[in-house]
């Protein structure tokens, strides 16, 4: 005879509403005690562990203004497929939009699935976005965000010390009037590569300068117009700027070329993801290089050792990244800083 829900309550102590939510995954239950409930169920036969047949990677869009089609994402999602492939699971690959009408019922089935462990693209992320993937009942994995209350295993950029050497490069080339180009969009990625920026030039002594903080979209074509406006207003420019990522930019490049500075000549810019129009820009893009492909393969095989060894031992890890100089930046004479 097939345990009942009161036979479980008496088992665990909880109530028949609290047992029947947390098999439900209704929200109202926190994790731990969904874990024993959860446990004494498959232990009375009331439900079975249902193999993990597949990893789902979602793309989680909050507003869409970070997250889009380009070649960063897909080859994050490459990198995913062929690591689940070479680890014997299938991939789905899950778009999941915060202005979606059916978000919240979607988001409760993938919370709710015992067939499938959860790669999410969390790059915009807040931590209110991530609070119901605590409710999982799957192993789950946060892309490119992490989150100060260590809840989840992440698999991130080191945004941080990558800006920090790529803004110590500029000093140690001569400049000290260095500018940062800022997405207007806020995300933990952009916060944490500024805070590299600022790091480097106090250690160096220089002063961050609030007027050389320019707010841009971060897209090309909003970075371009964003810049074009600050631009008609302003003449005050640093030598040098760092950008959150190529869009911000390469757009920024456009906007300061047709008002007649020359980069390098007259300005440095460096950007942040080395996608493959920074190669073939005019002039080709100092930038940041981010290994994407490996950086989905590396959650993977994260998400593949939790699901086989039920391990609860969350985990950070940073992917180093690779300082690439092109033709956007250079050398800072010091006869040419004293004219400055």
């Amino acid at each position: 005879m097939k345990t009942s829900i009161k036979q479980l309550s008496e088992i665990t102590g909880f109530s028949p509403a609290t047992i029947s939510n947390a098999l439900n995954n209704k929200r109202g239950v926190n994790k731990e005690t969904a874990d024993i409930i959860l446990k004494a169920a498959m232990e009375a036969g009331y439900v079975n562990d249902t193999k993990i047949s597949s990893i789902r990677f979602i793309v989680y869009k909050k507003h869409g203004r970070v997250v889009a089609d380009t070649p960063f994402f897909s080859e994050l999602i490459s990198g995913v497929e062929n690591e689940c492939r070479a680890c014997g699971y299938r991939t789905e690959i899950c778009h999941l939009d915060k202005s979606d009408e059916n978000f919240d019922k979607l988001l409760e089935q993938i919370i709710g699935d015992r067939t499938s462990a959860n790669l999410v693209l969390a790059t915009e992320f807040g931590e209110k976005d991530a609070a119901p993937f605590k409710q999982s009942v799957c192993p789950v994995v946060m892309l490119d965000c992490w989150f100060e209350d260590m809840s989840f295993d992440a698999v991130i950029i080191d945004n941080t010390d990558s800006v920090y050497n790529a803004a110590a490069f500029l000093i140690e080339n001569g400049h000290e009037k260095i500018g940062y180009l800022k997405s207007s969009t806020p995300i933990k990625n952009f916060y944490y590569r500024e805070v590299g920026y600022r790091r480097a030039l106090h250690r160096a002594g220089l002063t961050v300068n609030p007027q050389y903080t320019i707010p841009l979209a971060p897209s090309m074509d909003g970075s371009y117009r964003d810049m074009n406006a600050y631009l008609d207003k302003h003449r005050d420019l640093p030598t040098a700027f760092c950008s959150d990522n190529d869009n911000i930019a390469l757009g920024a490049c456009k906007a300061l070329l047709e008002h007649g500075y020359r980069i390098p000549k007259d300005i440095s810019v460096i950007g942040f993801d080395d996608m493959p129009f920074c190669e073939i820009a005019s002039p080709p893009l100092t930038t940041i290089k981010v290994f994407k492909q490996e950086m989905g393969a590396l959650a993977v095989r994260r998400l593949v050792s939790i699901i086989k060894s039920g391990n609860n031992i969350k985990t950070k890890t940073q992917i180093c990244t690779e300082f690439v100089e092109r033709e956007s930046t250079r050398r800072l004479f010091a006869n040419e800083k004293e004219i400055l």
